[in-house]
């Protein structure tokens, strides 16, 4: 079991049943999980944009008294060693320093392969891939979807919203889709949550890269799989996200029979092309 603060933060929000407001706050504190423990009720409700009393709240919903008996448990589970920050570190070095955490606690998440690897399998087996990012994380969808199209015979990018993304969903089940994947960032677009609802009535598997757990698009995500985001600049990096893009392709490439030979034919075509240059 994983020891580190976020994967503690999610442990203890587990069983809960939480309102949206009270999933924001959640996520907050997942988001800087190394600060919780430290952070006021009025600091942690700047930072989760919710109201003061609305974090009184979130506490007792989890069992405690008050947010001071919340931040005491915090306290007292965290680490020995533990601050808020190092102020010996510059913003630059926070930031990749946060990444790297965001990285570790991915790879705690994958300790256990098994959801990528049923995500990857349902990817593999649909006919017709969509692959939906808008805004931030169209960039992460791209990406996804240019490397899964050397393997998979038919990948669509849905990575432009508006009126036509639910007849670019439509087309894709008549062509034969039976799943599609979902790169969710924040600020969360309400496009992206409204065409995973529509994605799903259409009777397609939703599995969705998101930054967290409690992300607003979790209720739609028949499968959703967390990577945290850093936050610590004032634009979110997301090498998590990324990385676990590329984790799902190969956990798809797994179960394509003809992945490989596609890729050598790939590479006998590019250099018969001369197409890189060596």
């Amino acid at each position: 079991m994983s020891d580190s603060p976020a994967a503690r933060l999610q442990q203890l929000f587990e069983g809960h049943r939480l309102t949206p407001t009270q999933r924001r706050i959640a996520h907050c504190m997942v988001r800087r999980a190394a600060d919780a423990p430290f952070l006021s009720s009025v600091e942690l409700a700047e930072l989760a944009g919710v109201s003061q009393p609305s974090v009184t709240r979130f506490a007792v919903a989890l069992g405690f008294d008050g947010y001071p008996a919340l931040r005491r448990h915090l306290r007292e589970v965290a680490p020995a060693g533990s601050t808020a920050d190092d102020n010996s570190l510059n913003e630059y070095q926070q930031a990749v320093l946060a990444e790297m955490e965001n990285l570790r606690q991915l790879s705690e998440l994958l300790a256990d392969p098994s959801l990528v690897e049923r995500a990857g399998r349902t990817l593999a087996a649909s006919p017709v891939l969509p692959v939906l990012g808008l805004r931030a994380a169209s960039s992460q969808a791209r990406g996804f979807a240019y490397f899964a199209a050397k393997v998979h015979s038919d990948v669509r990018l849905l990575d432009e919203g508006g009126t036509m993304l639910a007849d670019r969903i439509d087309a894709s089940v008549r062509a034969g889709a039976t799943a599609l994947l979902c790169f969710a960032l924040p600020r969360h677009p309400r496009e992206v949550a409204e065409a995973l609802a529509y994605a799903g009535s259409a009777g397609l598997t939703v599995i969705t890269v998101a930054d967290s757990a409690f992300a607003p698009v979790a209720k739609d995500s028949d499968i959703l799989i967390p990577a945290a985001v850093g936050t610590g600049l004032a634009f979110d990096t997301a090498c998590g996200p990324m990385l676990l893009g590329r984790v799902l392709l190969e956990a798809m490439c797994d179960d394509l029979p003809d992945a490989q030979a596609r890729l050598e034919e790939f590479d006998t075509r590019a250099s018969a092309r001369g197409l890189f240059v060596e």
